[in-house]
């Protein structure tokens, strides 16, 4: 049991199928983005540094009304995520990857450890709070993310609520595992070695605690309805909750989802992160829909006054 509880710290931490792409194929796929197809208007790349990271932003050739961050998940980065932006053929994008990993992996560097939320929700925030010193309010700034990107962006929200300085414009989530203990024996709950089964709880138990220490974090600060708790959400959000979800739990998304004010819960009959496959072009359509109720106007905004860049 010790040596499987070390096996699946080491993958929480560090996940073990996880490789960065080379540079090459990550800059032709910005480039055929930037270029724009199949109604997505595209638009032109620039970076910056943020606080240590390296933020990525598309500006669209005409005039958007606020922006989309695009939170990646667990074993991911910035390529991969970076396709969900042809949801938003409205909205401006921003995109990095927390903690730097891909460019620590691709130096061969030793990378940061995955914590599970706890230091990349914060990567968010700084970045949140650069997007609004650039110049757009924070009414203007849309969060996405899916999997461990989507408790990424519930954590980052209460923490960016918390200064008490108003919503942001919206937050469209789907998958957030419940914490790293439950994440990990769901892990151990896998299609195989099915006899590892009854011994699920006590190990993902252990391994969370081990990737705790690897990680220099506090596995109770991966607990959604611990990080939560005691917070009402103005933020309006969608939430797509795949009900045979088997790593993130249906009824721990439901009651994330009951700490919003305003929320609509689309449940799919399917598993983890194939919403969209089942729903087709409706998964796109209710995102529009929702863009369309959070930004009125492609250049004028609810208050009134353009929107800014």
């Amino acid at each position: 049991m010790a040596w499987k509880a070390r096996m699946v710290a080491r993958e929480l931490v560090d996940p073990p199928f996880y490789r960065p792409q080379p540079l090459a194929r990550v800059e032709a796929t910005y480039r055929n983005l930037a270029s724009g197809e199949d109604g997505d208007p595209g638009g032109a790349w620039s970076s910056e540094e943020v606080d240590g990271l390296q933020l990525w932003r598309l500006q669209r050739r005409q005039p958007s009304p606020g922006v989309v961050l695009l939170l990646h998940g667990f074993g991911d980065d910035r390529w991969g995520t970076s396709p969900a932006l042809k949801w938003f053929p409205r909205l401006d994008a921003a995109i990095f990857t927390y903690r730097r990993r891909d460019d620590a992996l691709r130096g061969d560097r030793p990378a940061p450890a995955v914590t599970f939320g706890v230091a990349e929700s914060k990567d968010v925030v700084s970045i949140v709070h650069h997007l609004e010193a650039s110049g757009i309010p924070r009414r203007r700034i849309l969060l996405m993310g899916r999997s461990l990107g989507a408790s990424v962006g519930l954590m980052a929200l209460a923490d960016l609520e918390r200064e008490g300085l108003g919503p942001l414009a919206g937050l469209i989530w789907e998958g957030a595992p419940a914490s790293s203990r439950s994440f990990a024996e769901r892990l151990v709950r896998g299609p195989a070695d099915r006899w590892w089964h009854v011994l699920a709880p006590p190990i993902g138990a252990l391994a969370s605690l081990a990737a705790g220490r690897m990680g220099g974090y506090d596995p109770a600060d991966t607990d959604l309805l611990l990080r939560t708790g005691n917070l009402r959400y103005t933020t309006p959000s969608l939430c797509f909750l795949a009900t045979q979800d088997r790593l993130a739990p249906p009824e721990i998304q439901r009651a994330v989802a009951r700490r919003f004010a305003t929320i609509q819960v689309m449940e799919v009959p399917t598993w983890h992160l194939h919403c969209a496959e089942v729903l087709g072009p409706a998964y796109a359509g209710t995102i529009q829909q929702a863009v369309d109720t959070w930004f009125p106007d492609a250049t004028r905004g609810p208050e009134g006054p353009p929107a800014a860049r």
